[in-house]
């Protein structure tokens, strides 16, 4: 039998199945939405829109659920990424001045 996992979740690393990527879909895990830029495999910080796709519609929120036809789940293995943790903890900070 074959992993059904698809992906990780942006935020704790959960595995994730396909249905699990749903518009309004959440981590089993921590709850975070799973259809949003950070999720995606497109997401590149830095980049116009933080977006290897040019003609991607600008998001915002690249935390929050968003209606992007071109997303594709980030293929990851264990738990969040480096760039993603240090994402977290520099929210983490900023949510203490808040």
């Amino acid at each position: 039998m074959t992993d059904p996992s698809l992906g990780n979740c942006w935020h704790c690393g959960s595995p994730l199945t396909r249905l699990d990527y749903a518009r309004e879909g959440r981590c089993p895990n921590c709850e975070r939405a799973t259809h949003c830029c950070r999720n995606c495999r497109h997401h590149a910080p830095g980049r116009a829109n933080d977006c290897i796709e040019p003609i991607a519609e600008a998001v915002t929120d690249k935390v929050r659920a968003n209606f992007c036809e071109l997303f594709e789940p980030r293929h990851q293995t264990g738990g969040a990424a480096p760039a993603d943790q240090a994402e977290a903890l520099r929210q983490a900070a900023e949510a203490l001045f808040h």
